[in-house]
Parts: structure tokens; sequence; C-alpha cells
């Protein structure tokens, strides 16, 4: 479509990014389909009298928003948005949830592609648990959950406090674990075809499952110590997002952790563009991190989410969110809605946990066999260079040459173990290239299996690359 002639005479702003606009309400609105080529730039800048560089600017700013395609000597294409609306099918294409791999795996692979509490005999405990719970409310465990009893929020606001932060119980919901509350709180507080902000690598299931639910995806960049606050400002001036999902203490995958200066300034901006923040703190319940939570720097913008799943047992799906005043009636709606309802018997088992002490005790026992584990693993990987922190169950494991994160992927596979590859973690369609992998090491069943396994990793990390054929 390269006779396509937008109209710059409504708006404001500068020209360069009333273009952009324009592109983008062209490709919602059906004026500019996928495969549309855009104009070239000198053309569309002699017919709109404007200089070739605000064209340019706007390319690329339409192309940072993911909605074109440029291609050196061909153009600048549309990209396939379904007018301007992520489409389900590459969200699914994915590979599944933490947690769900295990059925798809072949048999005999070692894993360490998930980052679940290690089992450290937890079962008889949640045994125990289930068959009290069975015993004192049989009748509340044979049907559907129409109440909830005061102690499923006294121990969300038990769990989830940190420091000075202490969550009042009536601004806690409790969820099927922290990816139900995160998907949650987007569906209640965003509309479609609003921007959600991620980092470019993240927890990125909540964004493919914002994508599901119609939201669109903005980027930010990150370093190592997470979120970079410039950025952060420019994709809020640019994209105006609504919402921004960070992991503020034990960033997955890379182990990044904001100091208190960067996440005063992330509060600061979110707090001057009106952006709503969801704070994952799963791996922050596994440190000792004295810094502020985003949720104490900015109360009244911060939905705060935690959970079971990192620290006590993942199959129990228990999760909690602390919400800003008068949200928590919607986060609870919408989660039913999303959801189907919250179980009674998961609820209660994880109440119980918490309360009884028992959460705690589990906690304990598994940071301590994380810490053995991420010995084992340094001694394994010596000589590489792994990012890692204490008390948690992965580490960010840089590749030397010529290995790239999917070749490398798909190489241990081949030798029989399962790790993520970098892409695992990208929230969208990203510029930036990371030769990493995240090893899981909590998932072995046992130190034995994960010795085993770092040692596979080892030899492909020393005598691998050379030696590898993808083709079959």
């Amino acid at each position: 479509m390269t006779n396509w002639l937008p109209n710059l005479s409504s708006g404001t702003g500068p020209l360069y990014l009333r273009l952009a606009d324009q592109i983008e309400s062209d490709i919602e609105r059906g004026v500019l389909a996928k495969g549309a080529k855009l104009p070239p730039q000198r053309n569309l800048a002699f017919d709109l009298r404007v200089t070739i560089g605000t064209v340019s600017r706007a390319y690329a700013l339409a192309r940072e928003r993911g909605l074109v395609s440029g291609e050196v000597g061909r153009g600048t294409y549309i990209l396939d948005h379904g007018r301007g609306m992520p489409q389900a099918g590459p969200a699914l294409a994915s590979s599944g949830m933490e947690g769900t791999r295990e059925m798809e795996a072949p048999a005999g692979k070692l894993h360490f592609d998930a980052t679940a509490a290690p089992d450290v005999g937890q079962g008889e405990t949640i045994a125990a648990l289930s068959a009290r719970i069975n015993r004192d409310h049989p009748h509340e465990a044979a049907s559907y959950t129409r109440r909830f009893p005061d102690r499923w929020a006294q121990a969300g606001s038990r769990w989830l406090a940190r420091g000075s932060f202490r969550p009042e119980p009536h601004c806690i919901v409790p969820t099927l674990g922290a990816h139900a509350a995160a998907v949650a709180i987007i569906s209640a507080v965003t509309a479609p075809g609003d921007h959600i902000a991620f980092e470019h690598l993240t927890y990125s299931q909540v964004a493919r499952s914002a994508s599901l639910v119609g939201r669109r995806i903005a980027l930010i960049r990150s370093d190592e110590q997470g979120i970079v606050p410039e950025d952060f400002e420019r994709v809020c001036a640019q994209r105006h997002p609504k919402m921004v999902f960070s992991m503020s203490a034990v960033q997955n995958p890379t182990v990044a952790t904001m100091p208190e200066a960067r996440r005063i300034a992330v509060a600061e901006i979110a707090r001057r563009y009106n952006v709503w923040l969801i704070e994952d703190n799963l791996y922050g319940a596994l440190t000792d991190d004295p810094s502020p939570l985003l949720v104490e720097l900015a109360p009244e913008r911060t939905f705060h989410v935690g959970g079971l799943s990192k620290s006590v047992a993942a199959g129990v799906r228990g999760g909690w969110v602390a919400c800003p005043p008068n949200y928590e009636r919607r986060i609870q709606v919408a989660h039913r809605m999303l959801t189907g309802g919250l179980p009674f018997m998961l609820a209660e088992l994880s109440a119980q946990l918490v309360l009884s002490g028992e959460a705690d005790a589990i906690r304990a026992r598994c940071v301590k066999e994380n810490n053995a584990r991420l010995a084992l693993t340094h001694d394994a990987l010596a000589g590489f260079d792994l990012r890692s922190c204490p008390n948690i169950p992965f580490v960010w494991l840089e590749l030397p040459e010529p290995w790239l994160s999917a070749t490398f992927k798909n190489a241990a596979s081949e030798e029989g173990v399962l790790i993520d590859d970098a892409d695992e973690f990208k929230a969208g369609r990203s510029d930036q290239v990371f030769h990493h992998v995240r090893l899981g090491i909590s998932a072995p069943r046992g130190r034995e299996e994960a010795a085993r396994g770092l040692a596979i990793v080892r030899r492909l990390l020393e005598h691998g690359g050379a030696g590898y054929d993808s083709y079959d």
C-alpha cells in the first residue's frame, strides 16, 4: 500500500509521534492490513511536506511498538497484529507453564526447566493437613466455595508480610497461585487494547496470558539491577501503558534485584504517568532483602503478589494479592470469572500451612536444599559465568562461544537434559539478544540427579559446540 497518505492535521505532539500514532490507528481500523508496505520514507516525507528525519523517527517508533518490520532494500511492512490486537496462536505455541511440562516431556529426561519448591518431604505435612480438612469440613470440601473465611485473608496477610510491610487482611484476595493473581489483576484493572509493560526478559507466561485477553505488550529495558528507570519513563511517555509487571527482588530469569534508589524511581515514574504496578514477590519470599517493596513506596497503585509455589509446594496452588484500597472485590470477581472459582480444599490447605507455621518450616528446608544445590552447581560449572542468588532455585548461565541459547537448549535436550533458553522468557518481540540459559536446580529429584545433569551441561559447554549438528 505505497499510496497510503495519513492525515496529520489533528492530534497533538511532535509530527513524528502523530505519524506513528496514525500508523497504529490505521492498523487497528484495518486501513493498513497485514503485509501492507508503507510508502518509502523519502516519498512520504515529500507528500507530507516534512523532513525525511521526521518520517524515519516515526517508522522507528512504529518498529519499537512492534507494529512494522523494516527490511533493508525492501521497505517497511505491517506485521500481523489482528487489527492491533495480539493473536492467540503465538502465545499458545510456546511451551507450557512451569509445572506442566513433565507430562509433555519424553521419559528419562532430567528436568532443569522448572523452579518449583524442591521436594523436602513436604508431602507428609500436606497429606496430614488434607486429611484433617476433609474430616473437619466434609460439606465444604464436597461443594462449591461460596464464602471466604477470614482465616484465608489472615494467612495471606501473614505470608506476604516483609520487613515493615504488613498488609491488612481486608485488602487480601486468595488466588490459585501468583500467575492467576497477575492475570486477574490485568483483566480487572485494564481494558482490551491497553498496553502492559514488561521487561524484555521476564516470567513471560503472564505477558502471553495478557495477550490472550486482548492486551498489548510494551517492552522495558533492564540491566543487572533490574528495570532501567529512564527507559521505563520513555515507554510511559511513548506507549502510555496502563500497568507494569515487575519482579523487584530476584527477577526471573536474570536474578537481578532492584536497589532501593531504582525502586523509588520506578514508583515515582509510575505515579507521574498514572501507571498501575504488579509486584511479583514469589522469589523475594526466599530472601532477606531489606529494600523497601514497591507496595510500600506506591501503596495506592501497587498490587503485591505472592504464593507458595517456590517456597513450599507448587502443587498446592496457593497465592494471595495485597490490593490497593477498594480493589479487593474487583480482583476477587475477576479471579473467579477467569478460573472458575477458588477450590475450598486448596484455599484451606494454603491457609492452614501458613497459620500453623508449617509453611515457614518447609520454606526453611527448601532454602537449605536450594543452597546445597547452588553450591553443587557452582562447583560443577566452575569457570563459567553464572549469575545466582543465595536461597534461589535457579541460575542464569552465560554461554561461551559459539553457543546460541536455542541451539544449546536443543543440544542439552538431545543429551537428556531439559533447560530453558532465553526465548522462553521474552515477553514480546525483542531486538535484544541473550546468549544465556536458565538452569532450574530445584527440579531434579535429588542432588545425585542434579549432579548428573550438571555434568552433561558442563560437557556440552566445554566440548559440545564443535560436534553438535542441528540437522537430522
